[in-house]
C-alpha cells in the first residue's frame, strides 16, 4: 500500500482499527488467479497472529501456507472542495485502512477451534443477548463445525494509512470537520472524530 509520511498509522492504532473494524478482504493467490473472501477476523492477544474460518467449500483454503494479504477498511467519506476557503482546489477522499500480511495455516486443534468460534460470539454479539453459545446443543455445534475450515495467519508485515487531510493547512482541516459535523452519516462523523484527534496529538 502506498502510505506518504504524514499519513502513516501509528502502531498502536493499526491494532485499534482491526479490533474496531474487523470485517475484512482476505486476498491470495491460486491457480485461476488472485481470489478473495470477506470475512471477520479476530487479531491474537500477543498481536501476532490473526484468527478466523472459512466455509469447507471455499477453495481458497487451499492457500495453506502460502502468503495472504487482509485488508481492513476503517471509516471513509467524500471530501468536497467547496468546503475549503479557495476554489483551486479538488475532491478527494479521506479513510482509514490496514494491510496485514501474513502466512496462512489451518487448525486442526478441537480446542482451539471451540475457543476462537467462541471468541467471535463473544466480540460481536451484545452484551445484554440472551444467546449464549455454550447453552447450544454440543452435537449441533460439531455439526456445523463439520463444515468449515478454522485457521490462522501468522503475521509477517503490518501497516496501516489514515488519509485525514494532514496535508492541508490546520485551518482548511478545521472547515473539513466542521463540515463533516453537519452531515448525518456515521463515516462522515468518524472521520471528523478522527481528524480532531489528529489535530491534538
Amino acid at each position: 500500500m502506498y502510505i506518504p509520511k504524514d499519513f502513516q498509522m501509528e502502531t498502536e492504532f493499526i491494532y485499534q482499527s482491526i479490533e474496531e473494524y474487523p470485517f475484512s478482504v482476505l486476498v491470495s493467490g491460486s491457480e485461476n488467479g488472485l481470489v478473495a473472501t470477506h470475512l471477520p477476523l479476530l487479531l491474537s492477544d500477543d498481536k501476532q497472529k490473526l484468527v478466523g474460518h472459512f466455509a469447507k467449500p471455499n477453495p481458497q483454503k487451499e492457500s495453506v501456507s502460502k502468503e495472504v494479504l487482509c485488508i481492513f477498511s476503517g471509516p471513509h467519506c467524500y471530501i468536497s472542495p467547496s468546503w475549503y476557503e479557495t476554489e483551486r482546489a479538488v475532491p478527494t477522499w479521506n479513510f482509514t485502512a490496514v494491510h496485514v500480511k501474513g502466512i496462512l495455516n489451518i487448525v486442526d486443534d478441537p480446542e482451539k477451534i471451540q475457543k476462537s468460534l467462541v471468541a467471535l460470539v463473544q466480540r460481536f454479539e451484545s452484551k445484554d443477548s440472551k444467546y449464549q453459545i455454550e447453552s447450544v446443543d454440543t452435537n449441533y455445534i460439531e455439526g456445523l463445525k463439520k463444515g468449515i475450515v478454522p485457521f490462522e495467519i501468522q503475521i509477517t508485515h503490518i501497516e496501516g494509512k489514515q488519509k485525514l487531510s494532514q496535508n492541508h493547512s490546520v485551518e482548511r482541516r478545521n472547515l473539513v470537520i466542521s463540515n463533516l459535523d453537519l452531515l448525518p452519516g456515521e463515516n462522515e462523523k468518524a472521520i471528523a472524530s478522527l481528524m480532531r484527534k489528529n489535530l491534538i496529538q
